[in-house]
C-alpha cells in the first residue's frame, strides 16, 4: 500500500462551471476597514459594485468585507483575486 506522507490539501478535481457575465463576491479580510475599501477601489476601478460589511473580530483587530461585482470571465475573475490578494492592506481573500 502507498500512502503519501505530505497529503494534498483539498482540491475540486472538475473545473467548476461557471456561466460568465455573473455576479461574483470577494471576501476581503485586513486591519483596517478604510484601508481595504481604499484597495478594493484601487483594483477593480470604476466598476459597479457592491461593498457591504460582513465581520470584525471579537478583539476588534480583523474586520472583512464583502465586495460583489460582475465579472466577464473567468480571466477577469482570477486577476481581481490576485491582485486583491497582494494589497498591502488585505490579509485574505476568499
Amino acid at each position: 500500500m502507498n500512502i503519501d506522507p505530505f497529503p494534498k490539501p483539498f482540491s475540486c478535481k472538475e473545473k467548476p462551471s461557471i456561466q460568465y457575465p455573473c455576479s461574483w463576491t470577494y471576501k476581503v479580510i485586513g486591519l483596517n476597514e478604510n484601508a481595504l475599501r481604499q484597495a478594493i477601489k484601487t483594483v477593480t476601478g470604476d466598476r459597479n459594485l457592491l461593498i457591504t460589511r460582513s465581520h470584525t473580530s471579537s478583539g476588534g483587530k480583523y474586520c472583512s468585507l464583502n465586495v460583489e461585482l460582475v465579472v466577464e470571465d473567468d480571466e477577469t475573475r482570477l486577476k481581481f483575486y490576485q491582485h486583491l490578494k497582494n494589497h498591502a492592506a488585505v490579509k485574505v481573500v476568499m
